[in-house]
């Protein structure tokens, strides 16, 4: 006993140094994200670095490349990029600068050599999953990020956006953009669902942003701007529609809402992490579903409903 005892209080010693100066790292971060003035995106640098012209929305940047190259089919049903097959990367200040999201569309050959470049560039990668069963040809997406000197981060997405032209042979941007058809009764969608979407390409879209979640990343506040929402696309006819989208759920939502789209007849196709500093902790779901318009959209309703982004 005599012998245990000493090595007892030197582990409990070890373990309170290690703690103290993890915790301690964590509230210097905190104390310096919070006494670190916040300037304005310099968004001219990253326009003239990327020579990409983007979208700006209360202080923050997003560029957008749809893949107009990729003809991706699932169950009959055409997907285009406002049915969820566009690329994009987000730009939001920080202390230091920029924080950059991304979520990047890739094909299977795409994949490895695209995973090197973000690496060689020091971006991280978040997550990388589908979006779709039974699509042809294989899509898969990849969620990078990073923290830094706007310029420093406006060269990086460069160099891993133009390494997508390099695997592809061309921008995906440069091929003609498709449309599908939709004759569903959107009134009777906005009237089921509670909001109203946007119709682009014959694609009809919800985003529902979570302004009941103050979500954080490194210190920085993570906007539906940034991809913190839920959202919808729809096509087809009100017979047959089609149906894919995204649910941003915090833990305690994540059992409820899987359980009610499966209930429904909607499937779940992926569930998963966009983030992995986040704070609180946020859930992705992707899902799919075909059927009449008027049946899917109760089902998305009743999931809804079991997460606050109700409200």
């Amino acid at each position: 006993m005599k012998k245990i005892i000493p090595f007892l209080i030197l582990l409990l010693c070890a373990f309170s140094f290690s703690y103290s100066q993890k915790h301690g790292h964590i509230e210097k971060v905190k104390r310096h994200m919070a006494m670190s003035p916040v300037k304005p995106l310099d968004i001219a640098t990253i326009e003239k670095v990327t020579g990409m012209k983007g979208q700006e929305h209360d202080g923050q940047y997003k560029i957008t490349i749809p893949q107009n190259d990729l003809k991706v089919v699932v169950d009959g049903f055409k997907i285009i990029p406002p049915m969820g097959l566009g690329s994009w990367v987000a730009f939001t200040p920080s202390p230091d600068g920029a924080m950059v999201m991304g979520d990047i569309v890739l094909t299977e050959t795409d994949l490895g050599p695209f995973e090197q470049e973000v690496i060689r560039q020091g971006l991280t990668i978040s997550a990388i999953h589908n979006h779709f069963l039974r699509n042809r040809p294989i899509v898969m997406f990849m969620h990078i990020g990073g923290m830094g000197n706007t310029g420093m981060m406006a060269k990086k997405v460069k160099a891993v956006l133009d390494k997508i032209k390099e695997l592809r042979g061309k921008n995906p941007a440069s091929a003609p953009a498709d449309s599908v058809v939709n004759t569903i009764d959107t009134k009777k969608l906005d009237a089921i669902m509670g909001y109203k979407g946007e119709m682009s390409k014959g694609v009809y879209k919800y985003t529902i942003g979570r302004p009941d979640v103050n979500l954080i990343e490194h210190g920085v506040p993570v906007t539906s701007f940034a991809g913190f929402n839920t959202w919808a696309s729809w096509q087809g006819t009100n017979d047959k529609a089609a149906v894919a989208g995204d649910f941003t759920m915090l833990e305690n939502e994540v059992d409820p809402v899987v359980k009610t789209l499966i209930e429904n007849g909607i499937e779940v196709v992926a569930l998963h992490n966009h983030m992995v500093h986040e704070r609180p902790r946020i859930f992705f779901l992707h899902y799919w579903g075909v059927g009449p318009a008027e049946k899917l959209a109760k089902g998305l309703k009743a999931a809804l409903n079991q997460t606050d982004a109700k409200n």
